[in-house]
């Protein structure tokens, strides 16, 4: 086709030659525009779908844990959520740790922190001039456990001088290693020897 020609014998063409080939671009780039957003809107409508089948999977999956009473003489008394394999430390870093007027030697010498916690637990954290025991796994140290065994971890001083074979310096050695994460290591810590531990190990526990 003579393009040359055919703008002589139409003079509109030629006087508005550039506008044609500026529409003719614009239509072109309209057409292509209208494509794409159909295709993005396709993949965004898959986007959104595959969101909310995550969230329903998620929303499924709710992790397992416990909840634990801690109060007494720490910074945020009250009860949190935690891990089902959490220990009492956990407890007290949930709780913000203890207060300054918490009576920590007591603490230092009686919780065993590494002790595993229950659902439905409760710590008591004693204040300095308390006496009361602190309570875990709704239990209060310096007691026997329900099975009458003497929890190395927790029991006085007295207690401990009612295990045959332990008098009261054997019980305070008992005091002073602790905590123990099993009553065999009063054997490894030399705390008491082999004939004294066989007499008293059916009667002590460490949880």
């Amino acid at each position: 086709m003579d393009f040359r020609k055919l703008l002589d014998e139409h003079p509109f063409f030629k006087n508005n030659f550039l506008a044609i080939i500026l529409g003719i671009f614009g239509l072109i780039f309209l057409i292509y525009g209208f494509i794409v957003i159909i295709g993005s809107s396709k993949s965004s409508d898959n986007l959104v779908l595959e969101k909310a089948k995550e969230n329903q999977t998620d929303s499924k999956k709710e992790e397992p844990g416990i909840f634990v009473d801690v109060e007494g003489a720490v910074i945020k008394p009250g009860v949190y959520k935690l891990p089902s394999d959490a220990r009492i430390q956990d407890a007290l870093v949930a709780a913000s740790g203890l207060s300054s007027g918490a009576n920590r030697e007591w603490v230092s010498k009686n919780l065993n922190l590494a002790q595993k916690l229950k659902d439905g637990s409760k710590i008591y954290i004693p204040k300095t001039n308390e006496n009361a025991p602190i309570t875990v796994n709704n239990q209060s140290f310096g007691t026997s456990t329900e099975n009458n065994q003497i929890n190395i971890n927790t029991a006085s001083v007295g207690e401990l001088d009612t295990l045959p074979g332990v008098g009261p310096v054997t019980a305070q050695k008992i005091i002073n290693g602790r905590p123990y994460n099993s009553v065999e290591e009063l054997i490894v810590k030399k705390i008491v020897n082999q004939s004294t531990f066989e007499k008293i190990k059916d009667r002590i526990t460490a949880y």
